[in-house]
């Protein structure tokens, strides 16, 4: 028998038994499905972050000099012992970093880690959990905030630690629900602030608003809050292939403010959004080591079945296996046979998983924040388990159908 034959004889086999063929895959489908359900989330999440949420925070233009890295959940008791015991970001280390950098398009300092929440009250309103920055004046150009309403902060509210805010746009349409807040006072804290600008929609992320922020000049923001709140420094380059130039300049100036010898390690961290990537991809890396031992599961159990039905179909086959032989079928002929349909019964359910996959994929999509993204390679994965789990567990019993002695065959009822 040539290739082709035993494709067709395998394809007609199924076609003969198709309700039992689709019940036999099941587990081959749900296994794939699963995986390519998932993989297509966490590669949709992972570009998601890549293009929307780093770029967002961190812009790919720009660098943070901070005082503990992005990634600081991540380390052990230990080293999160010595970031803690590492010294604040200070105005001083901004200026240092400002000196050693005087092609930066913008350098700013911003109140870090805690970022702390607020009530805004209005007119007998009051609006919870808004996020509160105490910025410098180019932290918006950091940003590439754009004012809609009013103007942005200036170095002249900074310098007098004026009581005004710059406020995101939500605030302006929740809060102040039609009414122009350009000029109005807001008590923030118990302290009275003035609005005198809106900055311009920002979006939504994964039901996420980037607009529900109010910008205080650093200096009213540390007599509101304290001093005792790390401070980043962002630095706004304008060309990304600049970074890493300028991060090794912002390194060294960095290490002479805090007279650091040489062999002594940084007692800061310096970021990119790059950082936050890989930080959000080390925490997925936790989701694809659990993955393949769940699919694993399904894929043993839907070969065990493939592995049974193949065998009952031999004992149900043994007089067809019987006249093959009889008329010149050789063993190869036969193994290669049922092999082809365990094969080709597996193959059904990756192809199977595959569509069912991607199309709950597509829906979570679809109908929820979450992006989904189906990559080739986990398409190729699950036509490769499809195929894997035909061959591993269909050689038994095609070995078995070949081994049958062909008298015995014949007599078999």
């Amino acid at each position: 028998m040539t290739w082709a034959d035993v494709v067709r004889t395998a394809i007609a086999q199924l076609r003969a038994n198709a309700l039992r063929a689709l019940f036999t895959a099941l587990g081959i489908t749900v296994s794939v499905a699963f995986l390519v359900a998932v993989i297509a989330i966490i590669q949709g999440m992972n570009a998601f972050v890549a293009d929307r949420i780093a770029g967002a925070m961190i812009g790919k233009d720009v660098f943070q000099v901070r005082r503990t890295p992005i990634a600081i959940g991540l380390l052990d008791d230990e080293a999160l012992s010595r970031m803690r015991r590492r010294p604040r970001i200070t105005e001083r280390d901004a200026a240092a970093v400002r000196a050693a950098l005087p092609d930066a398009q913008a350098i700013a300092i911003q109140s870090g880690w805690p970022t702390p929440l607020a009530d805004l009250d209005w007119n007998g309103r009051t609006l919870g959990n808004v996020i509160v920055f105490g910025v410098s004046a180019a932290f918006q150009d950091v940003q590439d905030y754009r004012i809609e309403q009013g103007r942005p902060l200036t170095d002249l509210d900074v310098a007098q630690r004026r009581h005004v805010v710059v406020v995101g746009n939500d605030i302006a349409t929740q809060l102040f629900d039609g009414v122009d807040p350009v000029g109005r006072p807001i008590r923030l804290r118990g302290e009275r602030f003035e609005i005198v600008g809106v900055v311009a929609p920002k979006g939504r992320v994964l039901g996420q608003s980037f607009d529900a922020f109010v910008l205080v000049p650093l200096p009213a923001f540390e007599a509101i809050y304290g001093r005792r709140l790390t401070t980043v420094v962002s630095v706004k380059m304008g060309d990304p292939a600049r970074i890493p130039e300028a991060m090794a300049r912002a390194q060294e100036a960095m290490r002479l403010a805090h007279r650091l010898r040489p062999g002594e390690a940084d007692d800061f961290a310096l970021s990119t959004s790059d950082a936050l990537v890989s930080f959000w991809r080390r925490l997925t890396a936790t989701l694809f080591a659990v993955i393949p031992a769940i699919v694993a599961i399904g894929i043993v159990v839907g070969g065990i079945v493939i592995m049974n039905i193949m065998l009952m179909s031999v004992n149900e086959r043994t007089r067809e296996i019987g006249i093959r032989k009889a008329v010149g079928a050789s063993r190869a002929d036969i193994r290669r046979q049922f092999l082809a349909e365990a094969i080709a019964l597996s193959a059904v359910g990756g192809i199977t998983g595959l569509l069912a996959g991607s199309s709950l994929a597509w829906l979570v999509a679809a109908l929820s924040p979450l992006p989904a993204r189906v990559t080739p390679w986990s398409v190729a994965v699950a036509l490769a388990l499809g195929a894997g789990v035909g061959v591993l567990f269909g050689v038994y019993p095609a070995t078995r159908a070949a081994r049958l002695d062909p008298i015995d065959a014949l007599r078999a009822e």
